[in-house]
């Protein structure tokens, strides 16, 4: 029995293939809730005690709260079935609101002429990150943003985070 007492440390380690990334877990729940009609504008994902899964979809005639229930119906089901997080969490599906993020180019394109907030992953080299402007033309792999008369382009590949900023009036 000596020498024994941490033994179980050493035994097989079982390790499950969770997804944590949230790319993944958009590319197993995207062709579902586009086969339901909505587009799956992003998601946040927050693993731990208080686990949270929030869905964010759109459509052209915008989202209800029976369109937010059947898609959590729907998604519900696939995530029981492929069980890509690892413990407990809240599934949550929302309308996108005013300040969208913007995730595909078709988003982009979809809100041509509107302004935006938008967040490089490294710093361009004059050292600039962040950028607010309207947004232009959208190519494939690049867009257009208009900043105080001065046009940048971006491209989609340097992109951290990009939503849009609606200027509110009071």
């Amino acid at each position: 029995m000596k020498g024994e007492k941490n033994k179980w440390a050493y035994g097989p380690l079982f390790v499950c293939e969770a997804m944590t990334d949230k790319t993944a877990i958009i590319d197993l729940l995207e062709t579902e809730v586009n086969s339901l009609g909505y587009d799956l504008v992003d998601l946040d994902l927050r693993i731990g005690a208080n686990g949270l899964l929030r869905i964010y979809i759109d459509s052209e005639n915008g989202i209800t709260l029976e369109d937010c229930a059947r898609v959590s119906h729907q998604v519900s089901g696939l995530l029981d079935v492929e069980d890509p997080i690892p413990g407990n969490y809240s599934l949550e599906v929302s309308s996108p609101g005013v300040n969208r993020s913007l995730r595909t180019p078709a988003h982009y394109a979809r809100f041509t002429g509107e302004r935006a907030k938008v967040e490089l992953a490294r710093p361009r080299d004059d050292g600039r990150r962040r950028f607010t402007g309207l947004l232009g033309t959208v190519a494939e792999n690049e867009f257009e943003l208009e900043l105080d008369g001065e046009t940048v382009i971006l491209r989609f590949e340097d992109i951290a985070a990009a939503r849009l900023a609606p200027k509110i009036e009071v």
